[in-house]
């Protein structure tokens, strides 16, 4: 497992906004002490926290660089099925 700080757009470490590799499974976002984002490496399905995966505008800035997506584009991901809301912060991923 890799733990790493996401960089800013000049290169700068944020501070409390995390990627973690894991390397069977896939890539997480973390902000703070929350899960956000969960992509696996073997399965096209995104998977965001039902409640936190839009909490503040410096969540949404990180997750959607974590993603390379805009909130917009994530919306109608989720509309059509290709992101998937669950609880990642409850043990069921």
């Amino acid at each position: 497992m890799k733990v790493y700080n996401m960089k800013s757009s000049s290169g700068k470490e944020v501070p409390n906004q995390f990627i973690i590799e894991e390397d069977n499974n896939g890539r997480y976002f973390q902000s703070y002490s929350t899960i956000i984002a969960y992509v696996p490496w073997n399965r096209p399905i995104v998977k965001l926290d039902i409640n936190k995966w839009d909490y503040s505008v410096t969540t949404a800035k990180y997750r959607n660089k974590f993603l390379g997506m805009t909130t917009k584009e994530i919306k109608e991901a989720i509309k059509t099925g290709i992101i998937e809301l669950v609880d990642l912060n409850g043990g069921n991923i």
